[in-house]
C-alpha cells in the first residue's frame, strides 16, 4: 500500500475527495427524509389557528 502512495501521491487526495463526497450525499439524504416523515409538523401557524 505505501508503494501506491509513493507511486501516485495525490491518490489519497482523490480517495479523500470521494468520501467526503459520499458523507455530503449520506447527510443531504438522510436530513431530506427526515422532513417527509412528519407533514403534519410543516403546518404554518396561521393554519392550525384557523382550525380551531
Amino acid at each position: 500500500m505505501s508503494d501506491l502512495f509513493d507511486e501516485y501521491p495525490m491518490f489519497i487526495f482523490g480517495l479523500e475527495a470521494l468520501v467526503a463526497l459520499g458523507l455530503l450525499i449520506f447527510i443531504v439524504v438522510w436530513t431530506a427524509s427526515g422532513k417527509k416523515k412528519n407533514p403534519n409538523r410543516a403546518r404554518r401557524p396561521n393554519d392550525v389557528a384557523k382550525r380551531r
